[in-house]
């Protein structure tokens, strides 16, 4: 996106937070950190701030404190994140299946990077640091974990096929933000709940 795109784009954008949903491996945190740049937006990754918070790596977070642990730390964090104005958000891959989560989202601009699961396979395979992914057959579990979330991620307000380079990736989410914003200036959710 030419410079003086994305200053319009900034500008249209008033502020709103931009959260990227999506399955893991889809590039949330690579793109997130591009978006940012593009638009002088801060950056931030909800694990990141979950492992400050909590004092221990994800994995082990869920070691003591089970799945539902996280989601709970997921949630306040993604509470405290959203009360902030021009933040580019990479999420956790199951944000999107607490309803109360949408309660936040619902202030940003939502954008779901979607990556098929052959594509997640390649990516993925060999990654032994995703809880959700140890001890499992790696095709099984992302099929699960796809059809689990896929109808949660579809009412994002964007849609960007996550496949290619990271600045290609960037540039479409940046029109699809941009076409988002002209058809409903007005409408562009307000910054903060």
């Amino acid at each position: 996106m030419a410079p003086d795109l994305s200053t319009r784009l900034t500008a249209d954008l008033k502020g709103t937070n931009i959260y990227l949903v999506g399955m893991m491996g889809t590039g949330k945190t690579t793109v997130g950190k591009q978006l940012a740049q593009q638009l002088g937006y801060r950056f931030l990754d909800t694990d990141e701030l979950i492992e400050q918070a909590a004092g221990q790596p994800i994995p082990d977070i869920f070691a003591e404190s089970g799945e539902a642990g996280f989601r709970a730390l997921e949630t306040q964090v993604l509470s405290q994140v959203s009360a902030y104005t021009r933040l580019v958000i990479a999420t956790g891959g199951g944000i999107v299946i607490e309803q109360m989560n949408w309660s936040y989202l619902q202030y940003g601009v939502v954008v779901w990077l979607d990556v098929p699961v052959p594509e997640l396979m390649n990516r993925l395979r060999g990654d032994r640091s995703r809880p959700l992914l140890q001890d499992t057959d790696l095709k099984d579990r992302l099929e699960t974990l796809w059809q689990q979330r896929a109808n949660r991620y579809r009412q994002a307000d964007v849609q960007v096929q996550a496949v290619g380079g990271v600045g290609a990736i960037a540039a479409q989410v940046l029109e699809a933000i941009g076409a988002v914003v002209k058809s409903d200036r007005a409408g562009v959710r307000e910054a903060s709940p």
